[in-house]
């Protein structure tokens, strides 16, 4: 058997971003006059701001005050952009992942130009059939948006992607395909598999070490 197309998720995956995510939106929130506990906005990290309000301050607020809250956040976060990283062999899983005739595409729905950066910062340019952006989903995460314009880039429906969030899990989920889940995102192991995560490594390094033994190995 083929092995199966990869969709990598960047943010918490590939690049360590979340609680700089976390942090902006905290600061945004602030700006607008909300005062929330950091911890509450971190278990949503992953979300799309167009959800993610909503699940915070409700849907009235989000009504009035979401656009001036996401704007914020997105000059609050390329403030702080310079102090992203790749996670520890990020680039050498997307090497191993778009080898021989696999196909491999990098999942995001964040701004063209944060994507970009990202994969400039990865120098993944070259290795990869395809990436997203916030330009090719209606509607972000949870919702499978993101997953199956990933999927139409691949030109597959046998893919298998990999994520840090409950969020990538259930959007994959909703698009038909397996997740294989990194704690890098600051979630735990058991809210990874009660979210359908079929396996859970601590890290793309214990990953890699065990990629034979994955679904990505077909």
């Amino acid at each position: 058997m083929p092995a199966p197309a990869a969709i990598l998720d960047i943010d918490g995956t590939l690049v360590d971003t979340n609680y700089q995510h976390a942090l902006a939106w905290n600061e945004a929130f602030v700006q607008s006059g909300f005062i929330l506990p950091i911890w509450k906005i971190h278990r949503l990290i992953g979300m799309g701001g167009d959800q993610l309000v909503a699940e915070l301050i409700g849907k009235d607020a989000d009504e009035e005050h979401g656009d001036t809250l996401r704007a914020a956040e997105s000059v609050l976060y390329m403030a702080s952009i310079a102090s992203v990283h790749p996670l520890e062999e990020a680039r050498e899983l997307i090497e191993t992942l778009s080898q021989g005739d696999r196909k491999c595409c990098l999942a995001s729905s964040a701004k063209a130009h944060e994507v970009d950066h990202y994969l400039d910062l990865l120098d993944a340019r070259e290795l990869v059939d395809s990436w997203t952006t916030s330009g090719d989903v209606e509607n972000t995460k949870p919702e499978p948006d993101l997953v199956r314009a990933a999927l139409d880039k691949l030109g597959t429906d046998d893919a298998v992607m990999v994520g840090d969030t409950p969020w990538d899990v259930k959007a994959a989920k909703g698009a038909g395909i397996d997740t294989i889940a990194v704690l890098t995102g600051g979630f735990s192991k058991t809210e990874l598999e009660e979210a359908g995560a079929v396996q859970v490594y601590e890290s793309i390094v214990e990953l890699r070490a065990d990629l034979q033994n994955t679904p990505l190995a077909g």
